[in-house]
């Protein structure tokens, strides 16, 4: 019997397992996939968002505010990038003027602080090489940037020290009201516990559906974004979003905390809820609208390209016990600005589980978690002091990154640590340099494999059956 399940181990999942593991409760976070960090919060645009745009009133405007005031101070406290690069968005013609001054106004109500509007000839001074048509821009000097993967995994490890069971893996088949709660079906076994927690992502509304007479319908929204090679860094410092639409802010063009360019996302509603492919008609679409941005794109530094979903349910955020179902708390519709938000969500989400369940404080309670220390970003005294400890630090694995064997086996051995290549790429960015793995990865999965005491032919990419090295047709795996 736990007090507590939490299904899904995204950005929002983790933020409230971490804020809950200050209670003396028994909480447990059920995950289908093989680690953390598998949904939309791997794909998106690593964007602290300042809080102009959502529609003052909302959960969505009040929670965005919120996360972003936090973050910069969590950013410290669980050791994961951050930057407050601050963001432009861009007005390209005189009759939208009204448009990025209602913005404003927005962004004032919300209590977004020192938003200007400013003059092309202002636009210039701070980004040289925006686009020609660019007329103004409403400038936000506390929008950031984070690292999407290094929030939820520090989130995630820091609940996991302080007593959250982590189930990967493990796929919610059903939920079912029982008398001391819910029981919880997988296809790993049962559970029960007296509180659902449903923040999973573009399937939170199949859950909810199991439990309530009143049905939920999210859309699956696709965004696809092209990566550029760390060649095209400083083109632009700030993040330039574009006047927002209906389908939302429009493609941006950012700088990333590790130095690489990031432009997108599109907008499409689809219907297939593992749609993460790249279309040609995408990648156009973004190269159309982002040259709008920026003149002289550097097209040619794009490394890969890549898409991600984000769960669609209206206007704003669906964060609330449901009304048919006591004790069952969704999560639901946590698009943009969802990955700023997430802070906010778990503290919003604490409250109510504390109204339900009051659980005292524990006493013990560890608030700091450390990273995986950065070869590439130590100084030379951190990196002589790094070898002196550990030799494996200065076995160069990823030469594009400089990631080391030292920060590999980290990776693995820490807590919630890699299981997958991916989950090595996540923690370390060892393969996401501009070869994307193509001379490391054979190491890696080596290296995987010794640590974890398995045959090199059983280390998988991310999910199931995303083998590296099969048997010869006709033969069993080994």
């Amino acid at each position: 019997m736990y007090d507590i399940i939490v299904i899904g181990a995204g950005v929002s999942g983790c933020a409230i397992a971490r804020e809950l593991s200050r209670y003396k409760i028994k909480i447990m976070v059920l995950e289908k996939a093989l680690d953390i960090c598998e949904g939309t919060s791997k794909a998106n645009s690593g964007i602290v968002h300042a809080g102009y745009d959502a529609k003052p009133g909302t959960l969505k405007a009040k929670l965005n505010v919120e996360g972003s005031r936090k973050m910069k101070a969590l950013s410290r406290e669980l050791d994961f990038s951050y930057k407050q690069n601050g963001s432009l968005v861009l007005c390209f013609d005189e009759k939208d003027r009204s448009k990025l001054e209602e913005l404003k106004r927005r962004g004032e109500q919300n209590g977004v602080s020192d938003i200007c509007i400013l003059s092309r000839n202002e636009v210039l001074a701070l980004e040289p090489e925006v686009g020609d048509k660019v007329i103004a821009a409403l400038y936000a000097p506390t929008g950031a940037i984070v690292c999407p993967f290094g929030l939820t995994i520090a989130l995630a490890e820091n609940a996991a020290v302080n007593g959250v069971e982590f189930q990967l893996g493990t796929k919610v088949e059903g939920v079912h009201k029982a008398a001391s709660g819910y029981q919880v079906k997988t296809n790993k076994g049962n559970y029960e516990t007296k509180i659902v927690i449903n923040a999973a992502g573009v399937y939170a509304d199949e859950l909810h559906n199991m439990v309530s007479k009143e049905k939920m319908k999210l859309i699956p929204r696709r965004g696809e974004y092209l990566l550029c090679d760390k060649l095209a860094k400083g083109i632009p410092e700030h993040t330039l979003f574009q006047l927002p639409t209906a389908l939302g802010k429009g493609v941006l063009v950012t700088p990333t905390v590790h130095g690489n360019l990031l432009i997108g996302p599109t907008a499409e509603d689809i219907e297939n809820k593992e749609g993460v492919e790249t279309t040609v008609e995408g990648m156009e679409l973004i190269r159309e609208k982002a040259a709008l941005s920026v003149r002289q794109l550097p097209l040619k530094q794009v490394i890969t390209s890549f898409a991600g979903l984000r769960a669609h349910g209206g206007e704003d955020f669906i964060i609330g016990e449901v009304e048919d179902a006591p004790g069952f708390i969704d999560v639901a519709g946590i698009e943009s600005p969802g990955l700023t938000c997430a802070p906010a969500i778990g503290a919003y989400v604490a409250e109510m589980v504390k109204n339900l369940l009051s659980p005292s404080l524990k006493e013990e309670f560890i608030a700091q978690r450390k990273g995986i220390p950065s070869m590439a970003l130590a100084s030379d005294e951190e990196r002589q002091k790094l070898i002196s400890d550990n030799p494996a630090y200065a076995n160069v694995i990823c030469r594009c990154e400089m990631v080391t064997e030292g920060e590999i086996v980290d990776a693995i051995r820490r807590p919630l640590g890699a299981r997958t290549t991916d989950g090595i790429k996540r923690r370390t960015r060892a393969g996401m340099g501009r070869c994307q793995s193509g001379f490391c990865n054979p190491k890696v999965v080596e290296i995987l494999a010794r640590e974890l005491g398995v045959d090199e032919s059983a280390i998988l990419k991310s999910g199931e059956d995303s083998w590296y090295l099969l048997e010869p047709e006709g033969e069993e795996k080994l």
